[in-house]
């Protein structure tokens, strides 16, 4: 018996401590009312393109976690079994040859806008430290003498990008690594680097860790000042945190022991907005103040979420550029688009620039499919919000702000368009029009044991529809 008191004892503290982990990471609205403003703005984009680019493209290889000394199956060097130092002296000189003269930011943008994305994120920096801007805090960048780039007109990357998205009507986010593997201000040349982490003792060495903040700062404030209109500020490397934020996720990180990584996000953000008023702030996985939305990777979650949130995900296999990368079906990133936005979210597909400058052509291809589909069907996801009960077996809903709402079927790949389409939870108003988009013909419906029918003509049925079809209901009781 003292047994069993004993172990329901250690039962109830796990889940108490469960609990109180769930409890303890609320998600923290933002109170500037321009950043709500943004906010609000940036819900109703829904679709948005992620560029991951740097020199690594040269190798084909996974972007920075290559010269993590960790086992992990994303850091393998390749080949397998080089000694880190001489892995390394060689990744890093990558910026000396990178020079991408096909780098056409403007042709990217015409796709990204045609496949109707309304915003981008691009990665000014990543962990590894190498800056695909012109910043004055360090020479491991694009814009440097010795880069084989840095004599072209368009050397100073990142701010190409955003000129030509912007020229577009695409809204810009920075992306940007809090932490840096180059800096020695985070990685020490005197202590050999164990994991991702900062490998010095932040306390012991405070001055060392003040130059690391103040470097960080002043980066920052580089893009906010000299970039133009950024609409979104995109920090990854939740593991630079203060360590009273700490969670079970992000110690699971640590091969080390961790520490107080504070960059005072609340001065950066302060400085950042004085810049750039209304801008939304993402610290992505450190839940707070300064994490204006959620950033769940490569995944869908399985119900609505009670806060503003994005979807990311590769269009391909891979976040960096890979020579034979497969992209996703086009039903399926349709399929995804839907599913993620009746559940209230954004989805930010990513592509992956190769060392000369261009995109797969399966890039292109299928940015013009998912195109055709949005011109026909984006009003059911453009400026949308949940609605219950969200989705009903292949239907899923989407709100409109004038209270109409879309049911979405979703086709199986070449299924014909069913004579009838059912549905349970969403009810048309007594005298409400239905329509299919795309289609001029009002749509019969009624009411049978608790579901409501859709009656598809056979002149609609037979039309060669794709991937998904969007229906109308202009009101519902």
């Amino acid at each position: 018996m003292r047994k069993f008191w004993m172990m329901a004892a250690a039962l109830l503290a796990l889940h108490t401590a469960y609990a109180q982990e769930k409890e303890e990471q609320p998600y923290v609205p933002e109170k500037d009312p321009q950043v709500l403003q943004q906010l609000d703005e940036w819900q109703d984009w829904k679709f948005g393109m992620i560029i991951h680019w740097g020199p690594y493209s040269q190798w084909g290889v996974v972007e920075s976690w290559s010269i993590c000394p960790e086992d992990e199956g994303w850091t393998q060097r390749k080949p397998y079994g080089i000694p880190y130092y001489e892995y390394l002296k060689k990744y890093e000189a990558l910026g000396n040859t990178f020079n991408p003269v096909k780098f056409d930011p403007s042709k990217w943008a015409k796709a990204a806008k045609a496949a109707g994305m309304k915003y981008m994120v691009f990665t000014t920096k990543h962990h590894d430290g190498f800056c695909m801007f012109d910043t004055k805090q360090t020479d491991y960048r694009v814009t440097a003498p010795q880069c084989a780039f840095s004599k072209d007109p368009r050397a100073n990357i990142a701010k190409e990008v955003f000129d030509a998205f912007r020229n577009e009507g695409i809204h810009a986010g920075a992306y940007f690594s809090k932490p840096d593997w180059h800096t020695e201000y985070y990685w020490w040349p005197y202590f050999p680097p164990k994991d991702r982490n900062v490998n010095y003792d932040v306390k012991k060495y405070a001055d060392r860790w003040q130059k690391f903040r103040q470097f960080t700062y002043n980066q920052i404030e580089e893009l906010m000042t000299g970039y133009g209109k950024i609409d979104i500020l995109w920090l990854d490397g939740g593991w630079v945190r203060p360590r009273k934020t700490q969670t079970k996720e992000s110690l699971s990180w640590s091969k080390t022991p961790p520490q107080d990584q504070d960059i005072d996000m609340a001065g950066i953000t302060a400085m950042a907005r004085r810049h750039q008023p209304g801008l939304i702030v993402v610290d992505r996985s450190v839940h707070g103040p300064f994490e204006n939305y959620r950033t769940p990777e490569q995944q869908i979650p399985d119900k609505p979420l009670s806060y503003p949130w994005e979807t990311c995900m590769t269009m391909g296999g891979s976040w960096s550029y890979v020579p034979d990368d497969q992209y996703k079906p086009v039903i399926k990133i349709v399929h995804n688009l839907v599913d993620i936005v009746a559940k209230g979210g954004n989805y930010l597909l990513n592509v992956g620039p190769g060392p000369d400058g261009q995109l797969h052509e399966a890039a292109y291809t299928t940015m013009h499919e998912i195109g055709n589909w949005m011109q026909v069907n984006g009003d059911a996801i453009y400026g949308t919000r949940a609605v219950a009960p969200y989705k009903d077996g292949k239907v899923c809903f989407t709100r409109k702000k004038d209270g109409s709402v879309y049911a979405i079927y979703l086709l199986d790949k070449d299924e014909q368009l069913p004579a009838t389409i059912s549905f349970s939870g969403i009810t048309p108003a007594k005298g409400a029009r239905v329509s299919l988009l795309g289609a001029k013909e009002k749509l019969g419906w009624k009411k049978t044991d608790g579901a409501v029918e859709i009656k598809i003509p056979a002149s609609l049925q037979r039309k060669p529809w794709q991937y998904a079809v969007a229906i109308k209901i202009d009101k519902v009781s």
